[in-house]
């Protein structure tokens, strides 16, 4: 029997974070470049603060429809992590933000994950719109928001700090019309 399991695409599952999974995620953290191109590079963790971030992660997965969530090839190998925030059910807008271990860059699993997301905020809970935030120095993110129908809707000027100067921030968006659009 041939299930369709909506948490899954054709390269990769979304699931919650285990605790398990803390190893793979504190080696992540050691990557600094990856850590600049999603977010910010933060002040050392120990093993152990990692391991009580993934307890905590795998304890407290949702929040309303704001979710982290990991990433898993469909063989079961951890490969990163994908978030929605500042989910608003009443203006039907969210952001999401993603990571992808460096080991597994330019595989189609990003695309595959953010997929997934998409199907499941607009065909299931009713969203109409996604933002992202891309730092303009991530070429990679950029090249991605654009594969997957986002429009760059504006650009903030000098808005992030790291290694020793300011750069821009994109701001992509998708709408639920551009979404069905892009996907049929």
């Amino acid at each position: 029997m041939n299930i369709a399991y909506i948490w899954a695409g054709k390269k990769v599952r979304l699931r919650p974070v285990l605790l398990s999974d803390w190893d793979k995620f504190h080696n992540n953290d050691l990557d600094s470049d990856n850590a600049r191109l999603c977010d910010e590079i933060h002040f050392p963790r120990l093993e152990e603060g990692t391991r009580q971030w993934a307890e905590h992660q795998s304890a407290n997965t949702y929040d309303g429809d704001n979710a982290f969530l990991a990433i898993e090839t469909l063989d079961g190998t951890l490969i990163g992590s994908i978030c929605t925030i500042h989910c608003n059910p009443r203006s039907g807008t969210f952001k999401y933000g993603i990571s992808i271990f460096r080991d597994h860059w330019r595989r189609g699993y990003a695309t595959d994950a953010v997929t997934i997301i998409l199907r499941y905020y607009f065909k299931e809970l009713r969203y109409q719109k996604v933002n992202a935030h891309v730092y303009a120095f991530n070429d990679g993110s950029i090249a991605l928001q654009e594969h997957l129908g986002f429009v760059q809707e504006g650009r903030i000027r000098d808005m992030i700090f790291t290694n020793g100067k300011h750069h821009d921030e994109y701001i992509y968006g998708l709408t639920k019309i551009e979404y069905e659009t892009h996907y049929g």
